[in-house]
């Protein structure tokens, strides 16, 4: 019943899913670009119950609080300080070795705000832990949600770095504005 009505409303908001099924993985890390509105939360909540695909996500620790922060438990979320400086990429590893069957969604740009350069956490987290990172565009210009094949990184990050940015290149969010800036000095 969950399946059907998330692919009803996809449907209904016109977007369809393109792309490899991220399944085959048992383990991985989605990075999901561009976050640029509150809309991409319900867009990857109607993906993970319409596909269905099994994800976890991590977001800031105030929306976790009452009265609505058993919604957001319910849905797979995981609360974060980022107030403070904790060793968050060790603590996820732990847990991708913890489990034979995990994913994370994290936006690599870690706000909805406008940045100029991407967190590298997701990269060094999906290093360290040996699972692939799954690109996943959210493009709204063309209401399109977008699976890449699994990338291993290497651990070349300048590298990686630029393979992973030109994969976004032209994905346009919900507020194309707010969408990164990547350096020209990343891209070399």
């Amino acid at each position: 019943m969950i399946k059907w009505f998330c692919r009803l409303i996809l449907k209904i908001w016109g977007f369809k899913v393109t792309g490899p099924d991220p399944e085959i993985v048992t383990k991985k890390m989605y990075a999901v670009y561009p976050h640029t509105s509150n809309w991409d939360f319900p867009l990857g909540i109607l993906l993970k119950g319409g596909m269905p695909i099994n994800v976890n996500y991590v977001a800031k620790d105030s929306l976790f609080k009452f009265p609505y922060g058993w919604i957001f438990r319910w849905l797979g979320g995981i609360p974060v300080d980022r107030r403070k400086s904790t060793n968050f990429v060790d603590q996820m590893v732990e847990l991708y070795n913890k489990y034979d069957k995990l994913a994370f969604a994290i936006a690599p740009e870690g706000t909805r705000k406008r940045v100029q350069k991407f967190k590298s956490g997701f990269y060094y987290i999906a290093l360290k832990a040996k699972v692939p990172i799954i690109m996943v565009k959210f493009d709204f210009g063309n209401k399109v949600v977008d699976f890449s094949e699994p990338f291993y990184p290497t651990g070349v990050y300048s590298e990686d770095l630029k393979f992973i940015i030109n994969h976004f290149r032209g994905t346009k969010g919900k507020n194309p504005e707010l969408a990164c800036q990547w350096e020209d000095e990343v891209l070399g």
